[in-house]
């Protein structure tokens, strides 16, 4: 909504052939109407990837990877749609997927004088947050009064301005195709966050409303919604400088951090991080390697472990390359020479470094409690949950919701899980809490473990003793939800573990840290308005926080290292000279090599290639998976699904010159679609440029 404010005259310099209320218009049919956020019920707001509407017809594409947990639901050994793919080949055919929501904005509105007008000098942050919530909650309900639409207010520029969002949710979301994870994932962990890059990476879905195209729960009565605008498709191809553009639901980025926050990034929390769910990959690997029904059920998990482990080596890496810390030790001089005398200002950068002191350990114990510990072993989160419902029923006397619960609980968690890979994970995961941390930031249950000085006998004994290990256990033990299933739920020694290092954390970690976090937070929101301050004449981009961002740039290829330049685009010829049988990331599904031998390429080729992925140095970050990649006639060209490992520091530093966000072309996803799967009544409803 400010583009025509800050960017519109530079994005057409730089080849944009649209204005800013083709973009954005709340009066008549704009690109944003095209543009969805993908979201779950409970949180819709809180979108985890974007999609964008390619049909008059509801049909919409995002990521592979968005709908990974989607197709793994679908799956199972009879219809392995992770390994074969899935097509419906007619309506009535597309799956339904509970829970998931569809987000397409009607409008935003800034609201900041509203709200900051109602804000007295002097507030606590705690009255002051309260404050906020409560002026927020009344400006979303007067918004969206008589109407089925949603409404959220969310602060930018840490809290210096307030924009509020409306939205129309959808809760009709269909599968209507994917192609094999060995096209959609093709590459797997290897070359996650790497360039050059082979991956399908997009599914197909399409959106369902009532019959007057409202948003409504699922019903066989639904029909496919009709947006009021749809991303025509150019299949014309594209050339190095080519202008592109971006539109996504960015989640977090945080530019304006201080360098001890960055500092304590790169030295304590990432390396610990890391070292953690290397140890928990490198157990589901080898269990998925000797199992194909195990790589079924940890497939989504293992990548769930693989994806963030992955970018914090990059931004490691990234951080160190562009001198990030000393950049902003230097702001900070400079800040603090100019807040001199300014009673608002002055004396923030050393308030900055007392409060990352306090927080270091409690940080290192924080990382270790929540990675290692209720989210290491899938059996200690398990207990937690149990422990928690039956509590609430008991106290609650809902037992027979309670026990319905429970039943369905036990189903999807053995689903997929496997009892053996659990307790070599249980085993590493106390192994690598008692080797890091000192005896008095670890859990009195989690130190226990040291005690028998081996790890793997330690976790085999919980195993053993405990109710959560089968479901036949699970059920005859606390399926009732009543006292009794209680008393013996708090003394099964998994939930005992769990107990222990939940309430360290609430009691030992968590009271200074969230302290410490809200006193940041204050701070946060007073640096970044001293140094727009200090420098008017400078344009600010407020950090990502899940709500509808353009971003724009070129085109373009990169040099990462001294000697190594890369192309900008990868094609299908590459995808055969890494197909290997043998390795699961990289064997190809054979209708693929098929067509390859074939040379069947139809109207999909560049220089008779097919192209598979391009990159652009579009600012990008996750929640921009699935966002539509146009081009300068805002035509979708591709499907933004990464970033180049070097440039992954682009949350905290970006750098157009090493920053890369990675696409899948749509000329591949038409390709796919048409040649590969047989599909191609789904491009029957697309407007394809030629």
């Amino acid at each position: 909504m400010l583009l025509k404010k800050y960017n519109i005259e530079d994005m057409q310099k730089k080849g944009f052939r649209l204005t800013a209320e083709d973009v954005y218009d709340i009066n008549k049919a704009s690109l944003k109407d095209a543009v969805v956020g993908l979201g779950r019920e409970g949180s819709p707001f809180h979108h985890f990837c974007t999609g964008e509407f390619i049909s008059a017809e509801g049909l919409l594409v995002t990521n592979h990877h968005c709908s990974f947990d989607m197709i793994q639901s679908h799956s199972s050994l009879e219809h392995n749609y992770l390994r074969d793919g899935f097509w419906a080949r007619e309506r009535s055919e597309e799956l339904a997927n509970p829970g998931i929501t569809v987000s397409v904005l009607v409008r935003m509105e800034d609201v900041t004088e509203q709200i900051i007008s109602q804000l007295e000098e002097g507030l606590s942050m705690q009255e002051r947050n309260r404050r906020i919530d409560s002026i927020s909650g009344v400006l979303e309900r007067r918004a969206t009064e008589g109407s089925n639409l949603q409404a959220n207010i969310r602060p930018y520029f840490n809290g210096n301005q307030f924009f509020m969002s409306v939205f129309r949710i959808f809760r009709d979301v269909r599968l209507a195709g994917a192609p094999a994870s060995a096209i959609g994932k093709f590459g797997g962990d290897t070359d996650n966050w790497m360039w050059p890059r082979h991956t399908g990476d997009f599914s197909v879905l399409r959106v369902y409303a009532d019959e007057n195209n409202e948003p409504a729960g699922y019903s066989e009565k639904n029909r496919p919604y009709r947006p009021a605008s749809f991303f025509k498709i150019s299949a014309q191809g594209i050339k190095e400088g080519d202008f592109t553009m971006i539109f996504g639901y960015p989640g977090t980025t945080n530019e304006y951090l201080p360098s001890h926050a960055i500092r304590q990034l790169t030295e304590v929390e990432n390396p610990h991080k890391i070292a953690i769910r290397t140890a928990k990959l490198n157990v589901m690997n080898e269990a998925m390697d000797r199992s194909e029904l195990t790589r079924i059920k940890y497939a989504a998990k293992a990548a769930g472990v693989a994806n963030a482990w992955k970018k914090w080596q990059g931004e490691i890496k990234g951080l160190k390359r562009f001198h990030t810390i000393g950049n902003k030790e230097k702001q900070e001089a400079e800040f603090a020479k100019w807040a001199e005398g300014n009673k608002r200002y002055e004396g923030i950068t050393e308030r900055y470094r007392d409060l990352y002191a306090r927080r270091e350990n409690l940080i290192r114990a924080y990382v270790y409690a929540s990675e290692a510990g209720l989210r290491g072993a899938e059996i200690v989160g398990l207990a937690e949950k149990v422990r928690s419902r039956v509590s609430k029923s008991v106290e609650k006397k809902e037992q027979a919701a309670c026990k319905e619960g429970l039943h369905q609980e036990i189903a999807a968690f053995f689903k997929n899980y496997d009892v053996e890979t659990d307790r070599r994970i249980l085993a590493e995961m106390l192994r690598l809490y008692n080797a890091n941390l000192p005896a008095e930031w670890i859990p009195e249950e989690v130190g226990k473990a040291r005690q028998t000085e081996d790890y793997g006998r330690y976790a085999a004994e919980l195993f053993k003793k405990s109710s959560f290990a089968t479901p036949q256990e699970a059920e005859a033990v606390w399926g009732d939800c009543d006292e009794k299933a209680l008393r013996r739920i708090e003394k099964d020694p998994v939930t005992r573990l769990a107990s222990s290092i939940r309430e360290f954390m609430l009691h030992r970690i968590l009271p200074e840290l969230m302290e410490i976090e809200r006193e940041l937070k204050n701070e946060n929101r007073i640096w970044l308005a001293g140094l727009m301050e200090m420098n008017p004449e400078k344009v600010y981009y407020a950090d990502a926080n899940s709500t509808l961002r353009v971003a724009y740039g070129k085109v373009g290829g990169y040099s990462p290292a001294d000697g190594v330049n890369y192309t900008y685009y990868t094609t299908l010829t590459g995808i055969m000279e890494k197909d290997r049988p043998e390795i699961y990331d990289y064997n190809i599904p054979q209708a693929l090599r098929d067509v390859y031998a074939r040379k069947d390429f139809g109207p999909y080729t560049q220089d008779g290639e097919v192209p598979v992925c391009f990159v652009a140095n579009n600012h990008t970050t996750g929640g921009n998976s699935g966002s539509p990649v146009l081009n300068a006639d805002g035509h979708l060209i591709g499907i933004n699904f990464d970033r180049a490992w070097e440039g992954v520091m682009s949350d905290m530093q970006y750098d157009p010159e090493i920053c890369r966000n990675i696409a899948v072309d749509i000329r591949y996803v038409l390709f796919v679609i048409d040649k590969v799967a047989g599909a191609g009544h789904l491009l029957n409803e697309m407007e394809i440029i030629r």
